[in-house]
């Protein structure tokens, strides 16, 4: 199985590129995003690779990161979701995007991607609740641009959401809870107040 490519971007389509190794082409279907952070044709790329076999064919799906990729499978296992409902939602959110949209039931968010509707917006946001990639970073969930902090991701913030998840609560879900209450206070709250807010939140 195919776990990652490096080489050359050699042509590109509407939702697909072929990396050069060495001679031999690869055809790859990649989202929108993955696609939009290739380099021109002829420059150096890697992508983390999912290989998908059926009785037919070999086909190769190319992400930007290890994470994205993980989303992807995680998108797979619900109902209604396939190959390309998952990319649809890779190239619309971000992996973060995709995380907070979840933590904080933000189903519209997750059906603005294309082929998703209300009902699988829905099913994914439940389904992956209580889910995240081993992967994916603290400091990406709590992505909270123009909020009063001078790191990216305070001591306070780490602290509230250590708190939170050794109360039971799922990472991804105390990581939203953060980011949102972080983007209602000013200054730079203490972890009290924040652990105080994001119960507040998780309890809505």
């Amino acid at each position: 199985m195919i776990g990652r490519l490096k080489g050359l971007v050699d042509e590109v389509g509407v939702d697909w590129v072929i990396i050069d190794v060495n001679g031999v082409g690869y055809h790859v279907s990649c989202s929108r995003r993955t696609l939009s952070a290739l380099p021109d044709i002829g420059g150096a790329a890697t992508l983390s690779i999912e290989t998908k076999v059926s009785d037919d064919a070999i086909r190769l799906i190319g992400f930007s990161s290890d994470l994205e990729r993980d989303w992807f499978r995680l998108l797979l296992s619900v109902q209604g979701v396939g190959t390309r409902v998952a990319l649809g939602v890779l190239g619309t959110l971000t992996p973060a995007d995709l995380a907070r949209a979840i933590a904080l039931d933000d189903k519209k968010a997750v059906s603005a991607a294309p082929g998703v509707g209300p009902k699988v917006a829905a099913r994914i946001v439940i389904e992956l609740k209580d889910k995240a990639p081993q992967g994916a970073a603290l400091s990406d969930v709590l992505d909270v641009s123009g909020a009063p902090v001078v790191a990216a991701v305070s001591g306070a913030m780490r602290d509230a959401v250590s708190a939170l998840t050794n109360l039971g609560y799922p990472q991804a879900q105390a990581s939203g809870a953060i980011s949102a209450v972080m983007k209602r206070m000013d200054g730079e709250p203490s972890a009290e107040q924040l652990i105080r807010q994001g119960l507040k939140e998780l309890a809505r």
